[in-house]
Protein backbone atom coordinates (compact mmCIF):
# COMPACT_ATOMS: atom_id res chain seq x y z
CA UNK A 1 0.00 0.00 0.00
CA UNK A 2 1.52 3.32 -1.07
CA UNK A 3 2.18 5.83 1.70
CA UNK A 4 -0.30 8.30 0.25
CA UNK A 5 -3.08 5.75 -0.21
CA UNK A 6 -3.67 4.36 3.28
CA UNK A 7 -7.44 4.41 2.85
CA UNK A 8 -7.44 2.63 -0.51
CA UNK A 9 -9.37 -0.62 -0.14
CA UNK A 10 -10.79 0.33 3.27
CA UNK A 11 -14.50 0.35 4.07
CA UNK A 12 -16.55 3.06 5.75
CA UNK A 13 -20.15 3.27 6.90
CA UNK A 14 -21.96 6.63 6.86
CA UNK A 15 -24.03 6.90 10.02
CA UNK A 16 -26.47 9.63 10.95
CA UNK A 17 -30.15 10.61 11.30
CA UNK A 18 -32.52 9.42 8.58
CA UNK A 19 -35.83 9.32 10.40
CA UNK A 20 -36.48 12.71 12.00
CA UNK A 21 -34.68 14.89 9.44
CA UNK A 22 -36.59 17.81 7.91
CA UNK A 23 -37.06 15.99 4.59
CA UNK A 24 -36.14 12.38 3.87
CA UNK A 25 -36.39 13.08 0.13
CA UNK A 26 -33.87 15.94 0.31
CA UNK A 27 -31.62 14.03 2.70
CA UNK A 28 -31.53 11.02 0.40
CA UNK A 29 -30.78 13.05 -2.72
CA UNK A 30 -28.66 15.97 -1.50
CA UNK A 31 -27.59 15.09 2.05
CA UNK A 32 -24.07 15.01 3.42
CA UNK A 33 -23.70 11.30 2.58
CA UNK A 34 -23.79 12.01 -1.16
CA UNK A 35 -20.81 14.35 -0.94
CA UNK A 36 -18.82 12.42 1.66
CA UNK A 37 -19.36 9.22 -0.33
CA UNK A 38 -18.06 10.79 -3.55
CA UNK A 39 -15.07 12.24 -1.70
CA UNK A 40 -14.15 8.87 -0.15
CA UNK A 41 -14.69 6.81 -3.30
CA UNK A 42 -12.15 9.08 -4.97
CA UNK A 43 -9.62 7.66 -2.50
CA UNK A 44 -10.55 4.09 -3.34
CA UNK A 45 -12.72 3.59 -0.26
CA UNK A 46 -15.73 1.27 -0.33
CA UNK A 47 -18.62 3.36 1.00
CA UNK A 48 -21.61 1.82 2.76
CA UNK A 49 -24.51 4.26 2.59
CA UNK A 50 -27.79 3.26 4.29
CA UNK A 51 -29.74 5.20 1.64
CA UNK A 52 -28.18 2.92 -1.00
CA UNK A 53 -27.75 -0.42 0.69
CA UNK A 54 -25.69 -3.10 -1.10
CA UNK A 55 -27.47 -5.91 -2.87
CA UNK A 56 -27.62 -9.09 -0.79
CA UNK A 57 -27.08 -12.37 -2.62
CA UNK A 58 -30.31 -14.34 -2.82
CA UNK A 59 -32.31 -11.65 -0.98
CA UNK A 60 -33.42 -9.06 -3.52
CA UNK A 61 -34.09 -5.55 -2.12
CA UNK A 62 -33.31 -6.74 1.41
CA UNK A 63 -33.61 -3.92 3.94
CA UNK A 64 -34.04 -1.18 1.34
CA UNK A 65 -35.11 2.22 2.69
CA UNK A 66 -36.75 5.06 0.87
CA UNK A 67 -38.66 8.27 1.40
CA UNK A 68 -41.79 6.41 2.55
CA UNK A 69 -40.13 3.88 4.87
CA UNK A 70 -41.16 5.74 8.02
CA UNK A 71 -44.83 5.39 7.08
CA UNK A 72 -44.52 2.04 8.85
CA UNK A 73 -44.82 3.96 12.12
CA UNK A 74 -48.50 4.54 11.37
CA UNK A 75 -49.09 0.87 12.15
CA UNK A 76 -48.03 1.43 15.76
CA UNK A 77 -50.51 1.23 18.64
CA UNK A 78 -50.33 0.94 22.44
CA UNK A 79 -53.57 -1.04 22.50
CA UNK A 80 -53.25 -3.85 25.06
CA UNK A 81 -54.80 -6.69 23.07
CA UNK A 82 -53.85 -9.46 20.64
CA UNK A 83 -54.67 -7.07 17.80
CA UNK A 84 -52.43 -4.43 19.31
CA UNK A 85 -49.59 -6.90 19.79
CA UNK A 86 -49.95 -8.05 16.19
CA UNK A 87 -49.83 -4.45 14.92
CA UNK A 88 -46.69 -3.70 16.97
CA UNK A 89 -45.05 -6.91 15.78
CA UNK A 90 -45.82 -6.03 12.18
CA UNK A 91 -44.33 -2.57 12.65
CA UNK A 92 -41.16 -3.93 14.29
CA UNK A 93 -40.84 -6.78 11.80
CA UNK A 94 -41.08 -4.44 8.83
CA UNK A 95 -38.01 -2.49 9.94
CA UNK A 96 -35.99 -5.49 11.15
CA UNK A 97 -34.35 -5.99 7.75
CA UNK A 98 -33.12 -2.38 7.64
CA UNK A 99 -31.67 -2.56 11.14
CA UNK A 100 -30.06 -5.92 10.39
CA UNK A 101 -28.30 -4.83 7.21
CA UNK A 102 -27.23 -1.45 8.64
CA UNK A 103 -25.55 -3.12 11.62
CA UNK A 104 -23.95 -5.68 9.31
CA UNK A 105 -22.47 -2.79 7.29
CA UNK A 106 -21.04 -1.39 10.54
CA UNK A 107 -19.60 -4.82 11.31
CA UNK A 108 -17.84 -5.04 7.96
CA UNK A 109 -16.52 -1.47 7.94
CA UNK A 110 -13.04 -0.42 9.05
CA UNK A 111 -14.41 2.83 10.47
CA UNK A 112 -17.58 4.89 10.43
CA UNK A 113 -18.43 8.55 9.96
CA UNK A 114 -21.29 9.78 12.15
CA UNK A 115 -23.08 13.08 11.61
CA UNK A 116 -24.80 13.92 14.90
CA UNK A 117 -26.41 17.37 15.10
CA UNK A 118 -27.76 17.79 18.63
CA UNK A 119 -31.13 19.09 17.40
CA UNK A 120 -32.12 15.88 15.57
CA UNK A 121 -33.38 12.83 17.44
CA UNK A 122 -31.71 9.60 16.33
CA UNK A 123 -31.57 6.17 17.97
CA UNK A 124 -30.07 4.07 15.16
CA UNK A 125 -27.01 6.32 14.99
CA UNK A 126 -26.25 5.74 18.68
CA UNK A 127 -26.65 1.99 18.22
CA UNK A 128 -24.25 2.00 15.27
CA UNK A 129 -21.66 4.04 17.15
CA UNK A 130 -21.79 1.66 20.12
CA UNK A 131 -21.43 -1.41 17.88
CA UNK A 132 -18.45 0.19 16.15
CA UNK A 133 -16.71 1.16 19.39
CA UNK A 134 -17.30 -2.25 20.96
CA UNK A 135 -15.10 -3.54 18.14
CA UNK A 136 -12.49 -0.83 18.86
CA UNK A 137 -12.98 0.70 15.43
CA UNK A 138 -12.75 4.47 14.91
CA UNK A 139 -15.82 6.69 14.81
CA UNK A 140 -15.26 10.06 13.11
CA UNK A 141 -17.93 12.15 14.80
CA UNK A 142 -19.25 15.37 13.26
CA UNK A 143 -21.12 17.61 15.71
CA UNK A 144 -22.02 20.87 13.93
CA UNK A 145 -22.79 24.18 15.53
CA UNK A 146 -26.55 24.61 16.00
CA UNK A 147 -28.19 28.02 15.85
CA UNK A 148 -31.72 29.07 14.91
CA UNK A 149 -31.51 32.37 13.05
CA UNK A 150 -35.18 32.27 12.06
CA UNK A 151 -36.16 31.85 15.71
CA UNK A 152 -34.12 34.93 16.62
CA UNK A 153 -35.84 36.91 13.85
CA UNK A 154 -39.27 35.72 15.02
CA UNK A 155 -38.50 36.76 18.59
CA UNK A 156 -37.51 40.19 17.35
CA UNK A 157 -40.65 40.40 15.25
CA UNK A 158 -42.88 39.51 18.23
CA UNK A 159 -41.30 41.94 20.67
CA UNK A 160 -44.32 44.19 20.43
CA UNK A 161 -46.71 41.37 21.28
CA UNK A 162 -46.66 40.20 24.87
CA UNK A 163 -48.94 37.24 24.14
CA UNK A 164 -47.06 36.26 20.96
CA UNK A 165 -43.67 36.37 22.74
CA UNK A 166 -45.04 34.25 25.59
CA UNK A 167 -46.45 31.66 23.17
CA UNK A 168 -43.15 31.49 21.28
CA UNK A 169 -41.23 31.02 24.52
CA UNK A 170 -43.65 28.28 25.59
CA UNK A 171 -43.29 26.58 22.21
CA UNK A 172 -39.48 26.69 22.44
CA UNK A 173 -39.65 24.99 25.84
CA UNK A 174 -42.16 22.36 24.74
CA UNK A 175 -40.33 21.19 21.62
CA UNK A 176 -37.61 21.90 23.03
CA UNK A 177 -35.56 24.24 20.84
CA UNK A 178 -32.02 24.34 22.17
CA UNK A 179 -29.19 26.07 20.40
CA UNK A 180 -25.69 24.65 20.54
CA UNK A 181 -23.52 27.36 18.97
CA UNK A 182 -20.28 25.55 19.87
CA UNK A 183 -21.47 22.16 18.61
CA UNK A 184 -20.65 20.50 21.95
CA UNK A 185 -21.55 16.78 21.74
CA UNK A 186 -23.27 14.82 24.48
CA UNK A 187 -20.99 14.10 27.44
CA UNK A 188 -21.76 10.40 26.96
CA UNK A 189 -20.26 10.49 23.46
CA UNK A 190 -16.95 11.96 24.64
CA UNK A 191 -15.51 8.87 26.37
CA UNK A 192 -17.31 6.52 23.97
CA UNK A 193 -15.88 8.01 20.77
CA UNK A 194 -12.56 9.29 22.10
CA UNK A 195 -11.44 12.90 22.21
CA UNK A 196 -9.39 12.79 18.99
CA UNK A 197 -12.26 11.96 16.65
CA UNK A 198 -14.60 14.96 16.98
CA UNK A 199 -15.20 17.49 14.19
CA UNK A 200 -17.44 20.57 14.06
CA UNK A 201 -18.18 20.37 10.34
CA UNK A 202 -17.26 18.80 7.00
CA UNK A 203 -15.51 21.77 5.38
CA UNK A 204 -17.36 21.32 2.09
CA UNK A 205 -16.60 24.86 0.80
CA UNK A 206 -12.98 24.02 0.01
CA UNK A 207 -14.03 21.14 -2.27
CA UNK A 208 -17.26 22.35 -3.90
CA UNK A 209 -15.59 23.61 -7.08
CA UNK A 210 -13.38 20.54 -7.45
CA UNK A 211 -16.34 18.14 -7.26
CA UNK A 212 -18.94 20.39 -8.88
CA UNK A 213 -21.31 20.13 -5.93
CA UNK A 214 -24.53 22.11 -6.19
CA UNK A 215 -25.35 24.34 -3.26
CA UNK A 216 -27.38 22.77 -0.44
CA UNK A 217 -28.70 24.21 2.88
CA UNK A 218 -25.75 22.68 4.74
CA UNK A 219 -23.45 25.00 2.77
CA UNK A 220 -25.17 28.06 4.24
CA UNK A 221 -24.82 26.62 7.73
CA UNK A 222 -21.11 25.93 7.27
CA UNK A 223 -20.47 29.29 5.60
CA UNK A 224 -22.09 31.12 8.52
CA UNK A 225 -19.94 29.41 11.15
CA UNK A 226 -16.23 29.19 11.86
CA UNK A 227 -15.32 25.54 11.51
CA UNK A 228 -12.28 24.83 13.62
CA UNK A 229 -11.85 21.14 12.80
CA UNK A 230 -13.36 20.11 9.43
CA UNK A 231 -13.60 16.42 8.55
CA UNK A 232 -12.66 16.35 4.85
CA UNK A 233 -9.15 17.83 5.26
CA UNK A 234 -8.61 15.33 8.08
CA UNK A 235 -9.52 12.48 5.72
CA UNK A 236 -6.99 13.74 3.16
CA UNK A 237 -4.27 13.67 5.83
CA UNK A 238 -5.47 10.28 7.04
CA UNK A 239 -4.94 8.91 3.56
CA UNK A 240 -1.23 9.76 3.92
CA UNK A 241 -0.54 8.85 7.55
CA UNK A 242 -2.46 7.34 10.44
CA UNK A 243 -3.40 9.80 13.18
CA UNK A 244 -2.18 9.48 16.75
CA UNK A 245 -4.31 9.70 19.88
CA UNK A 246 -3.93 11.69 23.06
CA UNK A 247 -2.80 9.77 26.14
CA UNK A 248 -4.01 11.73 29.16
CA UNK A 249 -1.79 9.74 31.51
CA UNK A 250 1.40 10.44 29.56
CA UNK A 251 0.18 13.90 28.50
CA UNK A 252 1.26 13.35 24.90
CA UNK A 253 0.14 11.82 21.60
CA UNK A 254 0.78 8.10 21.17
CA UNK A 255 0.22 5.40 18.54
CA UNK A 256 -3.45 4.89 17.72
CA UNK A 257 -4.11 1.18 17.27
CA UNK A 258 -7.85 1.69 16.68
CA UNK A 259 -6.88 2.16 13.04
CA UNK A 260 -6.44 -1.40 11.74
CA UNK A 261 -6.72 -1.39 7.94
CA UNK A 262 -5.62 -4.57 6.18
CA UNK A 263 -3.30 -4.77 3.23
CA UNK A 264 -5.02 -6.36 0.26
CA UNK A 265 -4.55 -10.11 0.24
Amino acid sequence: MADNKLLEGSRVYLSGPMDFVASRAEEQKHGWRTRAGEFLRGMGVTVFDPWNKPEVRGLHEYGREGVDTTNTRELWTFEDSPEGAQARARCAGTFWESMHIDLRMVDTSDFIISYCPTNIYSVGTVHEIVVCRQQRKPVLFVSPQITFDTLAKLKENLKGSKEGSALLEQLANEIPIKENPRGIPSLWYMPLVGVDNFFDGFGFAEYRERFGWEKIPLDDIENDTEIKRPLLPFLEKLNKSLPKKWDNRLKRYVRNDDWLIWYKT
